[in-house]
Order: structure tokens, then sequence, then C-alpha cells
């Protein structure tokens, strides 16, 4: 009983001297001025892409309506023909459509790219600042992490934000 009450008093002294701070990945990335530039950047791709898309679907939407209207006078190999067309214009604007926005796309590769080195910037600065501070945890309350209550003063953004060379 005693070698319990031992531990127990051992692992609440610990328990106490134990350190945790909390870190907004949101706020820290909204502050750096090439991650702004490269969401930027990322946007005006995605809105390249989708307009290219759009007038694909676009181009689909015009060959049904003219093979509605002719339909009546095609023969029916042109009928089969034309609805072939149809179908394989649509599986390439898809197809296309994947290649662009897929988890594997064009704009998932841009994305890391461009985003990853900025967040494992992020994440080695907080790495340094956990061992500096001797924190036991730091957590990213943008990351929806259940924190019912943060003391500002444990914040350690803007420590992250100088660590990475920016200013607030």
């Amino acid at each position: 009983l005693t070698a319990s009450i031992m531990v127990l008093t051992l692992f609440a002294g610990v328990a106490v001297a134990q350190k945790f701070a909390f870190v907004d990945t949101d706020y820290i990335l909204q502050n750096i001025p090439s991650y702004n530039a490269a969401q930027e950047q990322l946007n005006k791709i995605s809105e390249e892409y989708e307009t290219e898309i759009a007038a694909e679907y676009q181009k689909i939407e015009e060959m049904y309506k003219t093979y509605q209207a002719e339909r009546v006078l095609l023969t029916d190999e042109m009928r089969k023909q034309r609805e072939e067309e149809i179908i394989n214009k649509e599986r390439e604007t898809k197809e296309l459509q994947a290649k662009y926005f897929g988890p594997e796309g064009d704009l998932a590769k841009k994305r890391e790219e461009l985003v990853k080195p900025i967040q494992d910037a992020v994440f080695k600065a907080v790495k340094e600042l956990s061992a500096e501070g001797s924190y036991a945890v730091i957590f990213d309350s943008a990351s929806g992490a259940s924190i019912l209550y943060s003391n500002p003063r444990y914040d350690l953004s803007d420590e992250v934000l100088q660590k990475l060379g920016y200013k607030n």
C-alpha cells in the first residue's frame, strides 16, 4: 500500500512539472507571406482548371442538344455514333477532372510542392520551441484539438513566427 502511494505521489509530482502550450497553425501560416503567395498561386491554378472543365462540360451539353435536335433525322448507325461521341467526351472530361483535382492530381502535387516545405518549417520551429521550453505537449488549436480553455500566455504562435524569421 505504501509503495502504491509513493508511486501515485511520484506521478502527481511529474504531472505538475509537465509544461503544456499551444499554437494556432492557421494564424502562423496566415502571417507567412510565402504561404499566402502559395495559396494565391494554387487558387489561380484551381480557377484555370475549373474554367477548362466547365468549358468541356459546356461542349458536352451542346453536343447533346444538337443530337436531340437532329435525332429524328439520323439513321440508327448515326445515332449510335453520336451517342458514343457524347459518352466518350464525357468520360474524357471526367478523366481530365480527376487528373486535375484527384487525390494524386496536378493540384494536389502543386500543393505538396508549394505548401509542404512551409508546413515542415513551422513544424521544425514548434519542435525547437518545445525542446527549448521543455514543453511536454504543444497543442494546435487550429486543428480542432479539444481545448476547452487556453490561457493566451501559453500561446507560442508568435514565437514560432519569430523563429521562422517573421515579425508580427
